[in-house]
């Protein structure tokens, strides 16, 4: 029986989900503390800024939902009655369609976000590599990178705004106006943090700094994108000659404390825009409550883009299309593979 079991922005705000994230390194001991448990034979975890859900192969349907479920609990350090009313649960068909949305971009907070089906397909190669991916997922994640080649291939669900990072710089520059004559600070030089450069220098930002603990990186994408560097020991001056930042280390814990950009914004009047697009967020939440500071985070970004959804319900109707015919093709597919052995043993008793 396939299974997916997680929590989502769909089903989560921020503030729990992060709690809900797996960091790579954290990633080996957590497939495999799912792998053994009673009723899983397969999984694949898939944790990012929208999601973390575990998919598997299960003996049984309730049994792998509790595994699961104490899994999160573990996790997070939540209890079952606070972790259980965020959880979502499919199976067999309604899981095979639910990960092909998610690989086709429509299940993402940005509408046809590219990022996402590098990171389906990261997350089954690390569960591949760790042994614990096998014949079933192994078919069921190979049907979903297709499902997402597919739908950016045949339909235009990703030629908008089409990536997390796009989308915060878009929405900076909804709410100030104009990033021209903006200094803009980029907290990050990991992907997420080329994807935003990218987009402020295509937005006309006045300027940028690049601020990332391991320099190399930063001066990396510095020189890539023409922006200076800056060092993350000046991350204090950094903030206090800013307009907008936009920050996404994926760190695991606080960044931008409350206490240092309060000190930093000392004796400034001039507006600051934070933008937080990492998750577990690098922005402590009381930051929003310094005067003259405004912060949006993925909650915030997920409205925001919401709101051009009308505009692109027939892609959608294509995708989603193209989702169920797929689903179809892998559960005729899955059927046949599944009775071929007996079929195999028909007809040898026929011949005998």
């Amino acid at each position: 029986m396939d299974q997916v079991i997680g929590i989502n922005h769909r089903t989560s705000p921020v503030n729990l989900l992060e709690k809900m994230t797996i960091a790579d390194s954290a990633m080996p001991k957590a497939l495999h503390s799912l792998s053994v448990r009673d009723d899983i034979r397969e999984v694949v975890v898939l944790s990012t800024c929208n999601r973390t859900e575990v998919y598997a192969v299960a003996e049984r349907f309730h049994g792998a939902y509790d595994d699961i479920r104490d899994f999160f609990c573990e996790t997070s350090g939540l209890t079952s009655d606070e972790v259980t009313p965020h959880l979502f649960s499919q199976h067999d068909e309604a899981a095979i369609s639910h990960l092909f949305e998610v690989a086709a971009g429509l299940d993402s907070a940005v509408l046809g976000e590219v990022e996402v089906i590098g990171q389906v397909r990261d997350a089954w190669e690390r569960a591949m590599s760790e042994g614990v991916s096998r014949s079933s997922l192994n078919l069921l994640f190979r049907y979903a990178l297709e499902v997402g080649k597919r739908a950016r291939t045949e339909t235009g669900i990703s030629r908008s705004t089409a990536s997390v990072s796009h989308a915060a710089v878009e929405m900076a520059h909804d709410i100030l106006g104009s990033l021209e004559g903006k200094h803009v600070l980029v907290v990050g030089a990991g992907e997420m943090g080329e994807g935003v450069a990218t987009a402020l220098s295509r937005a006309g930002a006045g300027s940028v700094a690049v601020i990332n603990r391991t320099a190399s990186r930063g001066e990396a994408l510095a020189d890539k994108v023409g922006a200076r560097l800056s060092q993350f020991d000046n991350l204090e001056t950094e903030v206090s000659a800013a307009d907008v930042i936009v920050s996404c280390t994926g760190s695991g814990s606080a960044v931008l404390t409350a206490s240092m950009v309060r000190t930093a914004r000392k004796g400034i009047d001039s507006p600051l825009l934070i933008v937080d697009i990492a998750l577990p967020r690098d922005v402590e939440p009381a930051v929003g409550n310094i005067d003259g500071v405004t912060l949006r985070d993925l909650d915030h970004l997920k409205e925001w883009a919401n709101r051009g959804m009308e505009k692109r319900a027939a892609e959608v109707n294509q995708v989603r299309a193209i989702v169920g015919e797929e689903t179809e093709r892998f559960v005729l597919e899955q059927a046949q593979r599944q009775a071929a052995p007996l079929i195999s043993q028909l007809r040898e008793a026929v011949d005998a």
